[in-house]
């Protein structure tokens, strides 16, 4: 019920926000649409683990209502984590207004999280597999609440948040909000580094507060791009030394105008390996064409290395694709 009421009154705004710039300015919008699908097989224990997937779909659309208003909509059709639930769940993934004026960005309603959201731009392979903290259950991708963002100097911005801490698959069903804050440096061209810290409150006196730590360097330059990401989650499900850490390390280069290389390499611990049957390495490589401006084709390759003793690697073979407006 106070997710209804939120999103009722996220619509009310964008109605008045609307009517609002309507007086100067000409509004415009877009669909947004991405489907991420694949094919993938199993080698060794895995060959029976084989088929074609649906993995993800965002179907949305985003309206510009002038004087740096703007509305958008996004649903989330995707699969349960309940693996015996063959069904396919829609949520709602994004329902937000934002105003910019100047250097501050406001933004409000059903909105995408700051934890990770660089890292996962700059990956840039979303479609073949979620970046680090979102790969390994440290937050959300999106969430209700509001955010901000100021733009300090030319090369730094600094950006606050403050959610549930639910997720947007979710209710809110304890009393505790999510808090963080990050800056982004961009020093010089093709450099950026940032770091974020979040802390998740534990709602009531027997429950850890959650507490996430992200930091990330990366560089872009003429065809080639490298990344790293460092990552530390504290009390997951807010019991008292459930931590978490690893990092990630990924990099792509161009061959031409419609094929590229990319790899990544993942590392997952967990503090006294209380988590010690999710722990691993993992590996990804593989190459990107781009058929026309709206395909892309990623045949890669992936194996991961589980930590727990007497645990077999795994081998997959994946071919990724992903359509987009």
């Amino acid at each position: 019920m106070k997710r209804r009421n939120v999103i009722f009154a996220i619509i009310m705004a964008c109605f008045c926000a609307s009517s609002f710039a309507q007086e100067s300015t000409s509004p415009k919008g877009k669909a947004i649409i991405q489907v991420f699908g694949n094919f993938h097989s199993g080698f060794g224990q895995q060959n029976d683990d084989r088929g074609f997937e649906l993995d993800r779909s965002y179907l949305g659309y985003q309206y510009d209502l002038g004087k740096g208003l703007q509305v958008k909509g996004v649903m989330d059709i995707g699969q349960s984590d309940d693996v015996n639930d063959y069904h396919r769940i829609a949520y709602i993934k994004n329902a937000q207004i934002s105003w910019k004026t100047g250097k501050l960005t406001l933004t409000g309603g059903l909105i995408s999280t700051i934890q990770f959201n660089m890292q996962e731009k700059f990956w840039g392979y979303r479609y073949i597999m979620k970046s680090f903290q979102d790969q390994y259950k440290f937050g959300s991708s999106a969430d209700l609440g509001v955010s901000a963002s100021y733009k300090l100097a030319d090369w730094l911005t600094a950006d606050a948040i403050v959610v549930n801490g639910e997720g947007y698959k979710k209710i809110q069903k304890n009393d505790g909000l999510m808090y963080g804050l990050g800056a982004t440096l961009t020093p010089v061209k093709g450099l950026s580094m940032r770091i974020y810290y979040g802390l998740n409150e534990g709602a009531d006196d027997t429950k850890e507060d959650k507490q996430n730590l992200a930091t990330f360097i990366g560089y872009k330059g003429e065809g080639f791009s490298l990344g790293a990401e460092y990552n530390l989650y504290k009390n997951d499900g807010n019991v008292k030394g459930n931590d978490l850490y690893g990092f990630s390390i990924y990099g792509s280069t161009k061959l031409n105008k419609k094929a590229e290389i990319y790899a990544r390499y993942d590392n997952l611990s967990s503090k006294d390996d209380w988590n010690e049957a999710k722990d691993e390495s993992a590996i990804l490589a593989g190459l990107q064409f781009k058929l026309g401006k709206y395909v892309k084709i990623a045949p890669n390759f992936r194996m991961n290395i589980p930590k727990a003793n007497g645990a077999d690697n795994r081998y997959m073979g994946y071919v990724s694709c992903y359509f987009g407006l």
